[in-house]
């Protein structure tokens, strides 16, 4: 009834509005850089479903994409060689695929992907392009490690891997 009271309300509202509705837009304006960006990779859903799980996205530019990937990478990577020491254990008969699939996966970790985060860093994309690429390779060569094999253990990590470092290079690239 006090109509000073009313106004400031009113005024509260249209700032609690204005706040949520602009929120709104931001998030609107990132989805579509994330789904801008993943057009043009090989992988759309993979791309999209990743970088939309992952809080980091909503305030990245492209650049910031593309080292969230690049972080996916190495958790899965890293990931894959945890896995490898297991398998070495339990499955000696796959100790020598194993053995070489524990090299790639070195260089991944320790060489390759280091590469890429710095080159982004310092905004040298190229450099980046080139580890992500050699880290999609890797996989790749380990995977045929097991082609005279029954027993294909690194089959699912080998193929996570390397399409998200598919997706990494496709979005570096898009920085050249």
């Amino acid at each position: 009834n006090n109509p000073m009271m009313m106004k400031s309300l009113i005024s509260l509202t249209f700032m609690f509005l204005h706040a949520i509705l602009s929120q709104c837009s931001v998030v609107a304006g990132d989805s579509d850089l994330i789904t801008k960006t993943c057009k043009q990779t090989p992988y759309y859903e993979l791309c999209v479903s990743t970088l939309q799980s992952e809080p980091r996205s909503r305030s990245a530019d492209i650049t910031g994409l593309g080292l969230i990937i690049v972080d996916v990478v190495k958790a899965k990577a890293t990931g894959t060689v945890k896995q490898i020491k297991k398998l070495k254990r339990s499955n000696p008969q796959l100790r020598d695929p194993l053995s070489k699939c524990s090299e790639f996966y070195n260089t991944v970790v320790i060489a390759d992907i280091p590469e890429a985060v710095e080159a982004l860093t310092k905004g040298d994309p190229k450099f980046a392009e080139d580890g992500m690429s050699d880290t999609a390779r890797e996989a790749q060569d380990c995977q045929n490690n097991f082609k005279h094999f029954k027993s294909k253990p690194l089959t699912d990590m080998n193929k996570a891997v390397h399409d998200l470092s598919v997706v990494a290079t496709s979005i570096i690239r898009m920085l050249l």
